[in-house]
């Protein structure tokens, strides 16, 4: 769960990237990239961020403990 949590962080990082290039400077990323907004590329990406943060959302919810980004130590488990 650690490694999904880390691959979602990025991407969603990414997409507020992507919004703030595109408040500051009406430059879309994205779009850029893939060379227009509605192509396959681009969808996929977008629907990739959007997927990533609703798994941001609801990954606390479901591990009853919070956003995990670090492996626990055993023996730091063991001490306490």
């Amino acid at each position: 769960m650690v490694i999904a949590n880390i691959i979602c962080y990025v991407l969603v990082l990414i997409g507020a990237l992507n919004w703030g290039l595109f408040g500051m400077f009406d430059f879309n990323f994205v779009s850029w990239v893939f060379q227009g907004p509605r192509t396959v590329g681009s969808i996929i990406v977008y629907v990739l961020i959007t997927l990533a943060a609703i798994w941001l959302i609801i990954s606390p919810i479901i591990s009853g403990s919070g956003l995990r980004l670090a492996m626990k130590d055993k023996k730091a488990q063991e001490n306490v």
